[in-house]
């Protein structure tokens, strides 16, 4: 970090299953810290770190803005740990004074996506999601040149050290999601709804399962997965529009451009030990 102006946190264990789960806390909770000390050691002018819209979790009042008090609980060990590596970012900020802003995607779309997003839209468009799940539960989306424009300008804008900016197109419910894909990749929507109990149950005997194969639950039918998609969430990315001047693309573009690019296969979770990869 020698001679930077900034630093652009993103690294991530961005998995919603992992053989070894203590995977999540050494790169989002451990990584941030490391990170953080290293940018106040160098006297870096400012730090963004990117979240996650998780962080919140419930109960909250919707729709999320950056001045929504967070819950108390979160859906996923990757939401825990992003938010317990976000907390220890603001106590650096309140006690060492380090510069901090700190960006909240939503749902990332986007060509070459072989992370849990673009794998349910993969899934979708291939026909090989038999049933469809929590259709009516919203969430928020967004383009991820958006999230990017957002990172760039919030690390570029003067005078915002310890602001907060929500990255946020717009919030669709699963059945929309479902529907859009169907319409641009002209494939027919499953036949079959499964009901959320159902999919909790066969979640865990899955997740149960890949404890023992060490792989991952087929279809992302982690336990982990299923309650962030049950949870989901309405967000604004008003004030990142209204601050930095972000202009979102519609998610519909998002998806299209996913489509024409191809599948680009589900990324296998790291093994124990690895590093993590890149997320938001």
């Amino acid at each position: 970090m020698a001679g930077a102006d900034g630093v652009l946190h993103l690294a991530a264990t961005y998995e919603f299953w992992v053989p070894d789960r203590s995977l999540y806390r050494k790169v989002n909770v451990e990584g941030v810290r490391n990170v953080m000390e290293c940018a106040l050691e160098r006297r870096v002018a400012k730090v963004v770190l990117v979240s996650t819209f998780g962080v919140w979790g419930q109960p909250v009042a919707e729709p999320i803005d950056e001045r929504t008090p967070f819950g108390t609980e979160r859906p996923s060990e990757y939401f825990q740990t992003k938010f317990e590596g976000e907390q220890l970012a603001w106590e650096l900020a309140r006690g060492r004074g380090l510069p901090l802003v700190v960006v909240y995607p939503g749902a990332v779309l986007g060509a070459g996506d072989s992370k849990a997003s673009g794998a349910y839209l993969d899934l979708l468009a291939h026909h090989r999601m038999p049933a469809t799940l929590f259709e009516e539960t919203p969430f928020p989306f967004v383009h991820v040149d958006d999230v990017a424009e957002v990172v760039v300008r919030a690390l570029e804008k003067p005078g915002n050290v310890g602001e907060r900016y929500l990255a946020v197109a717009e919030v669709r419910t699963w059945g929309e999601m479902n529907t859009l894909v169907s319409e641009l990749s002209g494939t027919p929507l499953p036949r079959l709804h499964m009901p959320g109990a159902m999919a909790m149950a066969s979640a865990a005997f899955l997740t149960g399962l890949s404890k023992l194969t060490h792989r991952p639950p087929p279809m992302g039918m982690s336990v982990d997965q299923m309650k962030v998609m049950k949870a989901g969430g309405r967000a604004t990315g008003e004030k990142a529009r209204r601050e930095l001047g972000v202009e979102y693309r519609p998610v519909r573009e998002a998806v299209r451009e996913f489509l024409a690019a191809g599948s680009p296969g589900v990324a296998t979770p790291p093994a124990a030990g690895a590093t993590g990869p890149i997320g938001s």
